[in-house]
């Protein structure tokens, strides 16, 4: 990518894609564009032909999705679906059709078999059944996959796909029907800190073992992968490394300050028990995060709950 180079942000407002807008923008590339889903709703065919015919862009970052955690999975799994394979059918095909040069589809770690070895190598698509709670949202990412790969096969799209683990950071959801584990743990320590209430209640026994990466560092990744990676293979992107749920809540709980009880609710699903990506090829090819754990956690509760 060159610095005058038109580049198209699907989702600059969501957590992912506003992580990339701000990079981009600090490495220099100050020919961006970007709408808002009110501005250009992505399930729109027509829509999105005309934007794509009238602004042509080089480049195309496709981080727009309709996403949530196991609650919001669960109760709109038919918009989950539908909402994604619009999105990300629209936008891969007119790139397609009006010349962009390369594109970089977002996935998610949920793609793989509930049930695959851990940690989970990019080999392990489609080789088992998938989590029940999230298998629209993982066969419509997943259809975004083969989309790439299947254009590049038949078109010669440069179009690559990076898996990324759990994310959490700025512009992350904060509503407890439907964020994920994270943030919905930083609200609810914040919450009981500030209402001094007698304990915290945790889905699920705490055991399942989940892998965090800050946005920014996925941002960092992806502009590495779109400068330097053109392999018709996905890429998994985070750190390695894992904690389990009970660990995360202690954690948020030090980092929170909150003195009160801490207790699971075991009648509530786990989810998967572990989902530890490897990312051997991502390292292999020279990018490894930079944000600590504890360290972006902090930053973030700073951020949206104490500034």
């Amino acid at each position: 990518m060159e610095k005058q180079d038109k580049i198209y942000v699907a989702g600059h407002r969501g957590m992912v894609g506003s992580a990339i807008t701000r990079k981009l923008q600090k490495e220099g590339y100050e020919n961006l564009v970007l709408r808002t889903s009110k501005e250009l709703d992505l399930r729109n065919q027509k829509a999105v032909e005309d934007f794509f015919k009238a602004e042509k862009p080089d480049y195309v970052f496709l981080a727009a999705a309709k996403v949530g955690g196991i609650l919001a999975n669960n109760t709109y799994p038919a918009e989950f679906l539908y909402d994604n394979l619009l999105i990300q059918s629209n936008v891969i095909h007119q790139s397609y059709l009006n010349g962009v040069k390369k594109l970089l589809f977002l996935g998610s770690s949920c793609i793989y078999p509930k049930m695959a070895p851990q940690p989970l190598k990019e080999e392990y698509l489609l080789t088992g059944l998938l989590e029940p709670t999230n298998e629209p949202y993982a066969i419509a990412k997943i259809t975004g996959i083969k989309m790439c790969e299947s254009y590049r096969r038949q078109y010669g799209c440069n179009y690559i796909s990076a898996m990324p683990t759990n994310l959490y950071g700025p512009g992350d959801n904060y509503d407890l029907k439907n964020s994920h584990v994270l943030p919905a743990l930083l609200r609810k320590f914040h919450e009981a800190k500030m209402n001094n209430e007698p304990a915290v209640i945790v889905w699920g026994t705490g055991s399942p073992l989940r892998e965090f990466l800050h946005a920014d560092d996925l941002a960092d990744a992806l502009y590495f992968l779109m400068q330097h990676y053109d392999g018709a293979e996905f890429v998994n992107v985070g750190t390695g490394k894992d904690i389990s749920i009970g660990d995360l809540a202690r954690l948020v709980q030090k980092i929170t300050g909150y003195e009160g009880q801490l207790e699971f609710d075991i009648s509530k699903p786990d989810g998967t028990p572990r989902k530890l990506m490897d990312v051997s090829k991502l390292t292999s090819l020279g990018w490894e995060p930079s944000i600590g754990f504890e360290e972006g956690i902090r930053n973030v509760y700073k951020e949206k709950f104490l500034s």
